[in-house]
């Protein structure tokens, strides 16, 4: 097998109970160097609890995770990170009122100096965000202007720009676009697809099957901590997707109670 077809992460009848409740109940998925696999799922499918358990929040109750070739076990979000897999959440982790610059390096600052005259490398730290930023089409005059001054689209991006830069090879996003309106969306999905280039595998959580079409390799489909199936993109229209996301007969039901309106 060519390390392109290597898989990044793959999951096996992964499980997860808390107490008598069962949130994933036999998920299996392969994510591969260069290809964006959406996760789609309504609310209470187990999209948070797969997320979580990925990042190394929660350990599996039963199943295979395999990373890079290798069985693993995350024990906390740190051995996640070590291994390269990265999380976006929709919170984004990020302090309005700090610079974009300290919200890059937040917890990973690059330092000068020894003993007690230690400090940030401001200086090194404002030209890598700088420079980091203008890769991917924004244009930073001060990197020290507060984080919060961005746009949602551009705030998302700050997070996925950190991600990559400290060397992810997974990256997991959770609800990128949810809350972006048309002219941020389309700034997140047109880099989502830039970093796909760049060789990472990427996790895509979403609801909006619009947004997962667009940007797309590959669609896994969850309904109450299953997985219902997958799909390359070739192979299932939108419609179709969105039918097996909602449950096309509850949908097709309802429908026909309301006349049509759906």
């Amino acid at each position: 097998m060519s390390s392109i077809d290597t898989p990044l992460v793959e999951v096996r009848n992964l499980t997860k109970h808390f107490g008598s409740v069962i949130a994933l109940n036999g998920i299996s998925m392969v994510v591969k160097p260069r290809e964006v696999l959406c996760l789609l799922g309504d609310n209470g499918a187990g999209k948070s609890t797969l997320i979580n358990t990925l990042a190394g929040v929660h350990q599996p109750t039963s199943g295979d995770f395999i990373v890079g070739g290798k069985s693993t076990t995350f024990y906390s979000p740190r051995d996640a990170l070590d291994a390269g897999i990265a999380t976006v959440y929709q919170d984004l982790a990020m302090i309005p009122l700090m610079s974009i610059t300290r919200n890059f390096f937040m917890g990973r600052e690059p330092m000068v100096g020894f003993g007690p005259f230690k400090r940030m490398d401001m200086k090194f730290a404002d030209d890598v965000t700088r420079d980091e930023m203008h890769k991917i089409g924004i244009d930073i005059r001060d990197p020290q202007q507060a984080v919060g001054t961005l746009s949602g689209g551009e705030r998302q991006c700050v997070a996925i720009a950190r991600a990559v830069y400290f060397g992810a090879k997974v990256l997991i996003l959770d609800e990128p676009t949810s809350a972006l309106g048309v002219a941020q969306t389309s700034m997140v999905l047109k880099y989502v697809n830039q970093v796909r280039n760049s060789g990472l595998g990427v996790i895509f959580i979403t609801h909006n099957v619009r947004h997962a079409f667009a940007v797309g390799n590959r669609f896994t489909v969850l309904n109450r901590g299953k997985t219902l199936g997958t799909y390359e993109k070739g192979a299932i229209s939108i419609d179709e997707l969105q039918n097996l996301m909602a449950g096309g007969k509850e949908l097709q039901v309802l429908s026909d109670e309301l006349g049509g309106t759906i």
